[in-house]
């Protein structure tokens, strides 16, 4: 991969970073802590609809930030592998990992072969 590409991609990793910390801020979650439970506010209601509406939108406030997460750690990691210069290398097989996967999806760790046999896809 050439400086040029590898250099995109970062800022594309960069810019989703930043997105996802900002996505989750704005949710109440506090990324980088272990704080999982966002801050919610109640909607001062005590009945049994109010407090059914409340928990329902906790409970998908909460897999939504859990995804966030995920997307993040994944965006954090590589662009510690950017800077170790292990970009672009497969974690499993350690072969080079297609230009084209990495700009469609500058997370990917694994290449198509052995993510295909990871999730069983042969």
């Amino acid at each position: 991969m050439n400086a040029e590409t590898l250099e995109q991609i970062k800022t594309r990793l960069l810019e989703q970073k930043t997105r996802l910390e900002q996505d989750l801020k704005d949710m109440g979650f506090h990324p980088g802590t272990k704080e999982k439970i966002p801050d919610y506010p109640e909607s001062g209601g005590n009945s049994d609809d109010d407090n059914a509406s409340e928990v329902t939108t906790l409970a998908d406030e909460l897999s939504l930030g859990e995804k966030l997460e995920d997307e993040l750690k994944d965006t954090e990691k590589a662009l510690k592998r950017i800077e170790n210069g292990k970009y672009g290398t497969c974690k499993y097989c350690a072969k080079p990992i297609d230009e084209k996967r990495l700009i469609a999806r500058p997370t990917s760790s694994s290449c198509i072969e052995c993510k295909k046999t990871l999730t069983q896809e042969m």
